[in-house]
């Protein structure tokens, strides 16, 4: 925040001890105005965090626009066929599994991550451009959640096993507990980011929500959930998750842009140790995302099958090493080329030529 001591009185100014008006006038003047280059991204003290021009992390500015031009509800998604299709013969119990398991996960994972942009990354970072995205981030969460509240009620589903699942199955809890690990010292109260360690630790919880959860974590339930929409099956759900796969892929990319910024700025925190214990966190929860894909997929449907997991996951994994400056692990291939025809994992961008990339709010949204 600025410092007030030992500021001026602007003229007109009273200085006789008659505070009337005077504190306003006192209070309202400023030794300089800030440049844009006296922001940084985390401890930062020089810059009111509440004044959000000018701009110097333009980038964060563009993320929060496009977030904002894929704006969207889930009660605006039709469900009949879906509620038509479950409700008939039609769907194997393998095929039912890979959708409760994958709603399970992610009504809970939803949560967990906006829960940790409120309570552990918002207050830490100290620069406005990246705080008006994490609101517009922390909402889009909000909405993710009650997509899965939505999709349950359509389908009549009971949301005690399907909210349960983070508790009750243990390839979902490994996954949630993993998450919860890397946040529970950013949680504290003694926390800071004004050490070496500080910094560490704060890019280990980004790097383990956004890197891992969003970037990692989901993508085996976009597979798998976009498989059913291939074929013309379960739509609605599939729209839905199109919604969110856009949605995550502008958190993925703000989550890499802040973490390559924090690790510019404070270069003292970015050891060959660090990026060592990074990439072992990573690999880790390859591993973990893998044992996901055996437990819902544990005779293969939809010409998926547990194996394709792991190495669509490596493969994944590899690209999201490489944008935050670490070195790939696996050098794996797409077993699900599909896919970039959904999505253009070569930019990470340009994906959805449905509804998906028409439903924009007033400003065209450009990739």
């Amino acid at each position: 925040m600025l410092d007030f001591d030992d500021m001026d009185v602007p003229s007109g100014g009273s200085s006789d001890g008659d505070s009337s008006g005077g504190d306003e006038l006192v209070s309202a003047g400023r030794i300089h105005r800030f440049k844009a280059s006296d922001k940084r991204l985390i401890n930062n003290n020089t810059v009111d965090v509440n004044q959000l021009m000018p701009l110097k992390y333009k980038w964060a500015w563009e993320h929060y626009l496009n977030g904002c031009a894929n704006n969207w509800l889930p009660t605006e998604v039709p469900m009949g066929k879906d509620i038509e299709l479950w409700k008939s013969n039609s769907l194997t119990e393998d095929e039912r599994r890979v959708i409760m398991r994958n709603l399970g996960f992610f009504s809970t994972a939803e949560s967990l991550v906006g829960n940790n942009i409120v309570l552990a990354i918002f207050k830490h970072v100290t620069n406005a451009e990246c705080r008006q995205y994490l609101l517009r981030q922390a909402f889009e969460e909000a909405v993710h959640t009650h997509t899965f509240h939505y999709i349950v009620e359509s389908l009549n589903l009971d949301e005690g096993e399907v909210f349960n699942m983070y508790n009750e199955v243990n390839s979902i809890h490994s996954k949630d507990e993993f998450e919860m690990k890397l946040t529970e010292a950013v949680l504290r109260e003694d926390f800071h980011t004004d050490t070496v360690e500080g910094v560490q630790k704060f890019l280990e919880n980004l790097v383990g929500f956004y890197v891992i959860m969003e970037g990692i974590f989901f993508y085996s339930g976009f597979v798998m959930i976009l498989s059913f929409l291939r074929q013309n099956r379960m739509t609605g759900i599939g729209e839905q998750f199109q919604y969110i796969l856009r949605d995550e892929t502008i958190h993925l990319n703000f989550g890499i842009d802040l973490i390559n910024g924090i690790r510019t700025e404070n270069p003292d925190a970015w050891t060959k140790e660090f990026q060592d214990h990074l990439v072992g966190l990573i690999r880790e929860s390859v591993e973990l995302e893998y044992q996901y894909a055996v437990d819902c997929l544990p005779r293969g449907i939809l010409g998926l099958s547990a194996p394709m997991f792991r190495e669509y996951v490596q493969y994944i994994a590899d690209r999201r090493l490489e944008r935050i400056g670490l070195p790939r692990q696996y050098s794996s291939k797409n077993p699900f080329p599909w896919m970039s025809e959904t999505i253009d994992l070569g930019k990470e961008k340009n994906f959805f030529e449905t509804r998906v990339t028409e439903y924009q709010t007033a400003a065209s949204l450009q990739w």
